[in-house]
């Protein structure tokens, strides 16, 4: 299969996976980083977006009220 042939298959979110997957090997691999630091800095970023998820809910289901 073609690199075009497979970006025609996937979906736009396995194109994604497929992107970061690629990517990380290569930085693994050329030595940039290691697969527990991706590890981690990964873990550390689905905690943040965790968060603000949570405080977005927080802040749309408690609305203020005015008293007029």
């Amino acid at each position: 299969m073609s690199y075009e042939e497979a970006m025609q298959v996937a979906s736009r979110d396995e194109r994604f996976k497929a992107t970061v997957y690629a990517m990380n090997s290569l930085l693994i691999y050329k030595g940039i980083y290691t697969h527990q630091e991706f590890q981690k800095i990964f873990t550390e970023w689905v905690e943040k977006e965790q968060k603000k998820k949570v405080q977005t809910m927080k802040a749309t289901s408690h609305p203020s009220h005015c008293d007029a």
